[in-house]
């Protein structure tokens, strides 16, 4: 197959820190389609020799594992293209238009890695040349707005160019191998679906946590805040693939169908539950890894009186016959103890415990970063001669052991669908808006709070008042236990 993938932003960050690197892996593990051009525009007039030695210099960067040799590099910049374009110049969107139809390759990809502001401007120019035919798809790359207006209104932009099945929203956690495996543990086994309920599940706790402070991007995390950046998209798709249906079918639609309800299904927000429910947080100076690091309003950029979120902790519920009751418990934030993206799933402890002294339950640890695995919890007997004492054991999956030659990276894998036009990886635009609609009581709510973020040390996990949270309902967090 032959095809055009176009990066609007080609110069940026995300471009030469991520998807370049993403698809080179793909490249060096032959799943890239070989007929193909990649194509970076931008408003910096290069040549395509010096577009091709921009992401040289820039692939030093990139893990010692993962870099090129002269050798790969050199066949994989013959694929590496650069055009200068004013995004605002419809004569622009003309000349990229003779630039694909020169080839006429089976697929043209237009993968926004710019500003969302410029989102609209861009698919309106691209529909208003022709370049929205059935061959031609559209990746938008996230934040997709900052509330449910200004989401909706970029879907509707969108709309106007594109069907629904030619824009392809992306969240690269969808991408990660664990959540792939999310899938296949639930819908591919029938070992967990007796258990996947309220009778057997007592809570579920979704924690996407940084280690790293808002480095240079205070302008733009200022604007944002932990709330829109993580919680709205990344931790919601993940609550919706732990407590969708199982869907009919393996196609997108189905899907995205089932964890739309998920979406429709959890507990409103009323200012009253948020002030209950809902914790934010803000770091202040402390240290990590034995190093002392600032505080968020010490960092380069950002206001000195912000009232920015950097961490949120929450309690919802999933309003439906499976789910009555269990609490779901999302947490996120910035400059925490440690880089750990896990969900871990509680089980209920034996109705009636005949070995004394042990209250642990199972608990199933599905693990997204650093590392991708599986962990099952369980409970065994020594074997010292008093099988009345259990201990802690746990059968570990480790993906990149488990399959050494077929790991593929979250952009890697998401890139590859684009071009291919796989589309369950990708957020349809009503569970997009549907999850704007479910945030933006709390975000409506924080505007008329004058207490603020509560502050917590840089290198601890979070302000006291998240185990608080959780200690409400008996339970802890993960690394409390």
């Amino acid at each position: 197959m032959s095809f055009d993938l176009v990066f609007f932003g080609g110069t940026g960050d995300l471009t030469w820190r991520k998807l370049m690197p993403a698809l080179f892996q793909a490249f060096r593990h032959h799943k890239l389609p070989p007929d193909g051009r990649l194509l970076a525009v931008a408003r910096d007039e290069r040549s395509d020799d010096e577009y091709r030695a921009f992401i040289k210099e820039r692939f030093a960067e990139v893990e010692p594992s993962k870099r090129p040799s002269e050798e790969e590099f050199a066949r994989f910049a013959e694929m590496l293209h650069y055009r200068r374009m004013d995004l605002s110049q419809p004569e622009h969107y003309a000349g990229l238009k003779e630039w694909i139809d020169a080839r006429g390759a089976d697929v043209a990809v237009m993968f926004l890695a710019t500003s969302p502001y410029l989102f609209p401007q861009i698919c309106a120019q691209l529909g208003a040349v022709g370049l929205n035919g059935p061959r031609v798809r559209v990746v938008l790359e996230k934040p997709l707005g900052h509330d449910l207006a200004s989401a909706q209104e970029i879907n509707r932009v969108v709309r106007e160019s594109f069907a629904e099945h030619q824009a392809l929203r992306i969240d690269h956690y969808l991408g990660k191998p664990a959540v792939q495996n999310l899938m296949a543990l639930r819908f591919g086994n029938a070992l967990f679906e007796p258990l996947w309920r309220r009778e057997s599940i007592a809570n579920i706790q979704i924690t996407l946590a940084e280690g790293l402070g808002v480095g240079t991007r205070g302008d733009f995390y200022d604007k944002t805040g932990a709330l829109r950046d993580m919680i709205q998209n990344h931790a919601l798709q993940l609550l919706t693939m732990i407590a969708m249906e199982p869907p009919s079918t393996n196609d997108a639609d189905a899907i995205r169908d089932e964890k739309l309800k998920v979406l429709k299904s959890l507990r409103p927000f009323t200012p009253e539950r948020v002030a209950r429910d809902v914790v934010r947080g803000q770091y202040r100076a402390g240290t990590v890894d034995g190093r002392a690091v600032p505080g968020y309003l010490e960092e380069a950029k950002v206001p000195p009186d912000s009232r920015c979120e950097t961490f949120v902790a929450l309690r919802t519920e999933v309003q439906n016959w499976r789910w009555a009751g269990v609490p779901f418990y999302l947490r996120t934030g910035k400059r925490l103890a440690a880089r750990d993206s896990q969900i871990v799933v509680n089980f209920r402890e034996v109705p009636h415990p005949i070995f004394p002294g042990t209250r642990r339950a199972n608990k199933l640890v599905i693990k997204l970063q650093p590392e991708d695995g599986l962990e099952l919890h369980l409970l065994a007997a020594k074997g010292s001669g008093n099988n009345e004492l259990l201990s802690p054991v746990s059968l570990d999956l480790d993906f990149d052991k488990a399959f050494p030659s077929e790991r593929v990276g979250a952009y890697e894998r998401l890139l590859l669908d684009a071009i291919a036009g796989r589309l369950n990886l990708f957020v349809r635009s009503d569970e997009q808006e549907q999850a704007w609609r479910w945030v933006e009581p709390v975000l409506d709510a924080w505007t008329d709070d004058a207490v603020g973020p509560r502050p917590y040390a840089a290198g601890s996990w979070g302000p006291p008042a998240a185990s608080a949270l959780v200690a409400r309902d008996g339970c802890a967090w993960a690394e409390e236990q």
